[in-house]
């Protein structure tokens, strides 16, 4: 090959493998979806360490059914019940007891996986908000005022009356959905792609439904003596305080506090299970911490009736959690579950709490006293008033 031909040939080669479209080159690789995880940070692998496998359950649980839920705030303040670990299932109801109870650490154990996922947008939520104004606003697509600070010092009903007269805006709401999803990844749990259109589904229930959002089951109708979701805001304990975390605005900032340093985590796990409450009972230890707290709602009715893992192992479960004189059971009854009213029962109420301390609990299990429900929801009770 001459010399003319060989350097023709070579410029060829180079010519063909140069990007002659550099452009269209780098759209292309922008195009390719990424394959590289979101790195796992420490809150997402606690979560990882202390979660066992989901279960399912009939209920959307997007907010609470039980308008009584405050009402052990008063004996919880009589009896100094304070600090140490927090545990509960269900939505944002622990964030109204870790409001009054104060703990330095909480876990919202749930055996769906969905609560797991709502939790996740709730912290992300937290993180966006500067103020109670400003989460509500966010949670149902609102505008916010230009003064949004101004509003700390503002009572719920005049946080309510803003939200009724101000229109929410679908355009406003996308745009905070969009940034939740952003948060919700960056955390750094592994999230499949139905799961985060889950979370986009919760926000957008809250979206539609606004203050008027209910409990809901799977196959059954929302019941007209469930709250929804302004009565949750605006109920009252047994001493006539409001004590729910949106009600003043040092409450929501000591719940915020706790998701900012990633202290509120949430938990998959069955109460019955042999891993999960083992879980967070050693990690509570490990802490130096004893539980304060424990809202189960009226989980222990299925365990007892044989739905799932049985009562047994949940007994031995709590037997193990550290605990001290001060530790206490919040649990919920339902009036016609036992085709009877509870005598703690308030009138006006389908639901009705009641108090236990958990040593009580242990000592009772322990010498076999337990042989029913109707056993649990009468033996060993607190005052409420």
């Amino acid at each position: 090959m001459s010399r003319k031909a060989l350097f023709i040939t070579l410029l060829f080669c180079a010519l063909a493998q140069a990007p002659i479209f550099p452009s269209r080159q780098l759209q292309a690789q922008q195009a390719k979806p990424t394959s590289t995880p979101v790195a796992a940070t420490d809150f997402a692998r606690l979560i990882e360490r202390l979660s066992e496998p989901g279960g399912y359950f009939d209920t959307d649980n997007l907010i609470s059914n039980e308008a009584s839920f405050q009402h052990v705030m008063g004996a919880l303040r009589k009896r100094n019940v304070t600090g140490g670990a927090y545990i509960g299932v269900g939505p944002d109801t622990g964030f109204t007891y870790i409001a009054q109870i104060r703990p330095k650490l909480a876990f919202m154990i749930d055996i769906r996986r969905d609560n797991l996922l709502q939790h996740l947008w709730f912290k992300a939520l937290f993180a966006m908000s500067r103020n109670r104004l400003e989460y509500l606003c966010h949670i149902f697509g609102k505008p916010m005022p230009v003064d949004v600070k101004a509003w700390d010092a503002k009572s719920i009903a005049q946080l309510l009356e803003y939200l009724d007269k101000t229109p929410k805006k679908t355009e406003l709401f996308e745009q905070t959905r969009n940034e939740i999803q952003t948060r919700v990844k960056a955390m750094g749990l592994p999230l499949k792609a139905d799961e985060l259109d889950n979370i986009r589904r919760i926000h957008q229930e809250f979206f539609n439904a606004g203050l008027e959002l209910r409990f809901t089951s799977k196959g059954r109708g929302s019941r007209s003596y469930y709250p929804d979701y302004r009565d949750l805001l605006l109920e009252k304990d047994l001493t006539g305080k409001q004590c729910n975390y949106l009600v003043n605005e040092a409450d929501f900032q000591y719940v915020k506090s706790l998701e900012d340093k990633d202290l509120i985590i949430p938990v998959v796990g069955d109460l019955a299970g042999k891993a999960a409450l083992a879980n967070i009972g050693k990690y509570i230890a490990e802490k130096g911490e004893k539980v304060s707290a424990f809202y189960t709602s009226n989980v222990e009715f299925y365990l007892m009736r044989g739905y799932g893992s049985s009562f047994d192992q949940f007994a031995e479960n709590l037997r193990q959690l550290p605990r001290n004189e001060h530790s206490v059971f919040i649990r919920s009854y339902f009036n016609g579950s036992m085709g009877y009213d509870h005598p703690q029962t308030v009138n006006g109420y389908y639901s009705t709490q009641l108090l236990q301390t958990l040593d009580s609990f242990v000592k009772e299990f322990g010498s076999g006293g337990y042989q029913s429900y109707q056993d649990l929801i009468s033996k060993h009770l607190l005052e409420l008033k």
